[in-house]
């Protein structure tokens, strides 16, 4: 796959995750960890009957077992770490905190060999930023609370697991994907204790409800880790990075659309910036072209 046509693959996952919003709140009142375990099940028996009927099984078992603990950590830890952090902190403060990751993965992407950080990138990924703080915070005022700094720390840490996640990838690009399904079966798994331990179980409560957690499951928590890691594997890392703010994005103009949110003025200058932001980042990943001689 040519890294343009990667990169465009792994943008899919950021149109996915753009619904996550809309199911997650269709789901209620299935508590967080509940549903992390049912729809990480959904998306990964869904991928691991793609790898069986490819008859991928022996790519399967040559995948290292540090490659399984490795994806696992990344997709388990981001999410516990996340819903640990919007227990302990506001959601809006430690939401902004947590969606860092983007920016970290313009910058720790200049560490991989063959990539190049430009000041193109880091510019790009702050006005992107800036454009997320927008809707996240959506006119609230920052108020730091000492009492909420543990759980803001953690949502630092879920930056850094996603992020890390995510540039660490490509040092793994010779591992096919279908090891994302063994990622998400061991995370719905890890789930569940975790749930048992900390809500209440409460099931969806009618068709909808469940309809929402299957959708999860086959999009923004299925489908969009495995494009995701081609992505990351293949593409332009950086630009992917600054694309992903486009999320926010998206998700708030189909809440808009879907009547749960209100338009507002705040959306258009967030549409600015992050667009912005993903152009000037595309900028400055332009490869000269060599003349041919």
């Amino acid at each position: 796959m040519t890294r343009p046509a990667a990169t465009a693959t792994g943008f899919v996952a950021v149109l996915l995750w753009a619904l996550l919003a809309l199911f997650t709140v269709g789901s209620a009142p299935v508590p967080p960890l509940l549903l992390n375990a049912l729809t990480f099940a959904v998306g990964g028996a869904i991928g691991l009957v793609w790898v069986l009927a490819r008859g991928g099984v022996d790519r399967l078992r040559k995948v290292p077992l540090k490659v399984y603990a490795f994806g696992t950590m990344g997709l388990f830890g981001y999410h516990a770490l996340y819903f640990t952090a919007l227990r302990l902190a506001p959601p809006a403060e430690a939401g902004l905190i947590a969606y860092l990751w983007p920016l970290l993965i313009v910058l720790f992407s200049g560490l991989l060999p063959g990539e190049r950080l430009g000041l193109r990138h880091v510019l790009g990924a702050l006005a992107a930023l800036t454009g997320a703080a927008l809707l996240v915070l959506r006119g609230q005022t920052l108020a730091i609370d000492m009492a909420a700094l543990p759980g803001l720390g953690i949502a630092l840490l879920c930056a850094l697991v996603w992020s890390g996640y995510s540039v660490l990838s490509r040092r793994i690009g010779h591992i096919p994907t279908d090891s994302v399904a063994v990622f998400c079966l061991a995370t719905a798994v890890l789930s569940v204790p975790l749930h048992l331990a900390l809500e209440e179980t409460v099931w969806p409560v009618s068709a909808l409800g469940w309809a929402s957690v299957i959708g999860l499951g086959l999009g923004p928590v299925g489908l969009a880790f495995y494009v995701w890691d081609i992505g990351v594997k293949q593409g332009d890392i950086q630009l992917l990075g600054v694309a992903s703010y486009a999320a926010p994005l998206f998700s708030t103009l189909i809440l808009v659309a879907t009547g749960i949110a209100p338009p507002s003025p705040v959306l258009f200058l967030a549409a600015l910036l992050i667009t912005g932001g993903a152009a000037l980042a595309a900028w400055g990943s332009r490869r000269p072209v060599r003349a041919r001689t």
